[in-house]
Formats: structure tokens, C-alpha cells, sequence
């Protein structure tokens, strides 16, 4: 679906988007397919050239903020470090854009990677070999610590420990990690919302950013029961956003996992249909976090699913319709640039 452009002059600073390259993984994933392999099967390679063309489909995406997704890993390394090939692999795409080639647009500016903060301790060589690969941009890591006990939510690729950011392994290493100043993402789902909660008060000094909203649920036994869920994903956001500690992003409700809609990869939704689906949660998370808490995101080629990224950020322009123009500076682009500190991207006020 094509739609003419909601304030093509805003300025986007894209804080999640990944790059990577999955036609030999796709293949391997058992049969029945999981919605979600289903969906990135029709995008199982997102290089720099379709990430370039997605940014430039019209809205003026200045920067974006890659985010980790297990590409491109250099075993040679072993276990524990092999994630840093991934910063490796990204800063070398940030460095294509800051050529200049591109004009004043700066892919990659930030780098979110990936270290297992189950070593404790022994996490802070990774960490000091991440921060050396991205040469200025490595920003903070994400481990995912999404888990159901209904193992089709998922599928096997994506099931982290039950309770992995309550364990004491893990604490020890998040422990180790908050002594660098960096950034945290989190990503798990909605029934686990408490187990952040719990994280962010007992390590209230560390800035953790929660990703897609939370990731509310309509997938396998969860499907048809975004309402009924609702109230308890709220409740969760508002004693999130009582953590001073917690940002938020406001998108990934065009994932498979949240269904929104259900009807699978690019269905045409239109803008203001997007819009309606996703109200009750972006607004909702902006009341309680505040427009200097939120950013809204792409969560590209993943939200492929329900939208092309021109619509989908027509969207979000909707649902910010009645912000003031400073609020949607900040949503748009303003408090991700200042989180993951990149604000030398910014346009002169």
C-alpha cells in the first residue's frame, strides 16, 4: 500500500531496526513454521541498500539505532565473544553513512549488540571488546529474556531461561555490565512485564529501555485475548513507568507475536487502521512514560508483518497528531537520540 506522507519534514531518528542475513537459518526451522519464521522467511536477508531504501520511502529518517540480532556472529571468537563480530559487521555500515555518500543521513549511528550477562562477572571483556568494535558507537546491549510456558508462542529459536532476569547468574553479570554507563534492552513479553519491574528497582541507576511496548500478546493460546489481557498489561506499564530508570519504545505491534493485525505479512493495512489498532497501547504508554521517556520505533524488517515502513510511520504520526510540536520532537526523534547518545544527529534547534 502506498499513502501520501504525514509531515515528511519531521525529523525520524529510527531507534530499532536489525541487518542480517538468514536464508541459510530460515530453511532449517522445523515443521509447522511459527508465525513469526513465516514472517521473516519474506525477509530473510535486510541489508544496508534495503534498510537505505526503507529510511528514504518518504519520511525524513535522519538516524537510526541498529539492534541486535544474532547477525553475523564470529565463532573464531568462541562463545562468549562471538557477538562481537556483530558490532564489527554494524559499525562497518555506520561508517558507510558517515562518508557522507548518503548525504546527511547516518545509518547506524548508534549500535545496541548482545553479551550473555549470565557470565557474571566474566561478562566484562565482552563488554570492553564491544565497546572497542564499535568505535565510538556502541551504545549497551540487549538480552532477551522472553519465555511462555505455551512453547507455540515463540518456537524454539527464541525461548530464553523461565525467569532469566531474576536469576542470580544473571544479576551478577548485569551487576558488572551497569558499572559502564551504557544503555539496556530489554525485550520478553507481557505476562513476564513484572520480571523488568523487579530489574530496573533493584539496579535503579541503570537506564533500561523497554522494547515493543511490552509485547502484548495474541499468538497460540494467547490469540483473541488482547482485551482480556489488557488491564494487566497496563498495570504493568504504569509501575514501569513509576522506575525513572525505564524508557519506552512504541512500536513491534506489528510483530506476529502481538498480532496487530492478525492477518499476516502485509496485509495493506492502511494508516489509519494501523492507528486504531495500536491506540490503546501507544497512547497509554505515553501518558505514563511521558513524551521524554518514549520513542517511537520501526522494529524493522520484523514489522514487515502488518506494514510497509512508509505506512507504518504514518501511522504513529496519527496516533501524534495532538502532541505539541516539542512532544513529537522528543517522540520522534529527541529522546532516542539522548538515551542512546547520539544527539550530534539532531537538526539545530
Amino acid at each position: 500500500m502506498t499513502e501520501e506522507i504525514i509531515e515528511p519534514d519531521l525529523a525520524i531518528v529510527d531507534p530499532h531496526h536489525h541487518l542480517w542475513d538468514l536464508r541459510a537459518l530460515v530453511p532449517a526451522f522445523p515443521e509447522p513454521r511459527h508465525d513469526f519464521i513465516e514472517a521473516i522467511a519474506g525477509a530473510a536477508y535486510y541489508t544496508f541498500d534495503q534498510l537505505h531504501a526503507d529510511t528514504h520511502s518518504g519520511h525524513n529518517v535522519i538516524a537510526t539505532v541498529f539492534m541486535e540480532c544474532g547477525a553475523f556472529y564470529d565463532p573464531a571468537r568462541g562463545e562468549a565473544m562471538k557477538p562481537v563480530g556483530e558490532v564489527e559487521f554494524v559499525n562497518g555500515v555506520a561508517a558507510q553513512g558517515a562518508s557522507g555518500l548518503y548525504g546527511d543521513y547516518r545509518p547506524c549511528a548508534g549500535i545496541v549488540g548482545h553479551a550473555d550477562l549470565t557470565l557474571g562477572d566474566a561478562v566484562k571483556p565482552v563488554v570492553e571488546a564491544l565497546i572497542a568494535a564499535g568505535n565510538g558507537r556502541f551504545k549497551g546491549i540487549r538480552h532477551a529474556g522472553a519465555w511462555d510456558a505455551d512453547p507455540e508462542v515463540l518456537g524454539p529459536p527464541f525461548h530464553a531461561p523461565q525467569g532469566l532476569y531474576g536469576s542470580g547468574d544473571f544479576r551478577a553479570g548485569f551487576a558488572a555490565y551497569s558499572e559502564y554507563g551504557l544503555t539496556f534492552d530489554a525485550w520478553l513479553l507481557e505476562p513476564q512485564l513484572g520480571d523488568v519491574v523487579d530489574l530496573a528497582r533493584a539496579f535503579p541507576e541503570q537506564q533500561i529501555v523497554l522494547d515493543h511496548c511490552g509485547t502484548p500478546l495474541n499468538i497460540a493460546s494467547y490469540r483473541g485475548k488482547l482485551g482480556e489481557n489488557f488491564s494487566r498489561w497496563q498495570e504493568s506499564i504504569h509501575d514501569l513507568a513509576e522506575c525513572p530508570n525505564v524508557a519506552v519504545k512504541l512500536g513491534g505491534l506489528a510483530m506476529a507475536f502481538c498480532g496487530m493485525p492478525e492477518d499476516g505479512p502485509e496485509r495493506g493495512c492502511s494508516s489509519e487502521e494501523l492507528a486504531e489498532q495500536w491506540d490503546p497501547y501507544i497512547t497509554h504508554c505515553i501518558e505514563a512514560f511521558g513524551p521524554e521517556r518514549a520513542m517511537f520505533e520501526s522494529n524493522y524488517p520484523v514489522d514487515r508483518w502488518g506494514a510497509s515502513y512508509a505506512v507504518l510511520w504514518n501511522a504513529f504520526k496519527r496516533l501524534a497528531n495532538g502532541a505539541s510540536e516539542a512532544e513529537k520532537r522528543a517522540l520522534f526523534a529527541g529522546t532516542a537520540a539522548r538515551i542512546y547518545d547520539i544527539e550530534h544527529v539532531l537538526p539545530a534547534a
